[in-house]
């Protein structure tokens, strides 16, 4: 399998996933940090991606999305934003109720 077909059935997979450097748990970076504290704080399960862990996927992910940096958020396969964005969102309610949307409609 291609790394565009991986990204793809990831996307598929999980209607909520954080593609990020380390953990929600361990992030390894500032950004990542607050990109997946923002989205813990809307109380929805989420999956997230260690781009560090896998250099084709890293690399592959910014062609993929045409987005040069990470975190990268997808919201029912489609690419919210990234840390500036998340936080904006976040701050206006937007985050929140997309993610409830979405974990609503995975549920169903």
């Amino acid at each position: 399998m291609d790394i565009n077909e991986t990204i793809k059935t990831q996307l598929a997979d999980n209607p909520i996933i954080l593609y990020m450097k380390g953990s929600p748990q361990a992030p390894q970076c500032g950004f990542s940090a607050k990109t997946s504290q923002a989205l813990m704080a809307c109380g929805e399960r989420f999956a997230f991606v260690n781009i560090l862990d896998n250099q084709e996927l890293r690399e592959g992910l910014k062609v993929y999305s045409s987005w040069p940096t990470y975190p990268q958020l997808y919201i029912n396969s489609e690419l919210v934003g990234g840390c500036d964005i998340i936080m904006e969102m976040s701050e206006n309610g937007e985050l929140a109720k997309l993610v409830k949307e979405a974990a609503k409609q995975a549920e169903a």
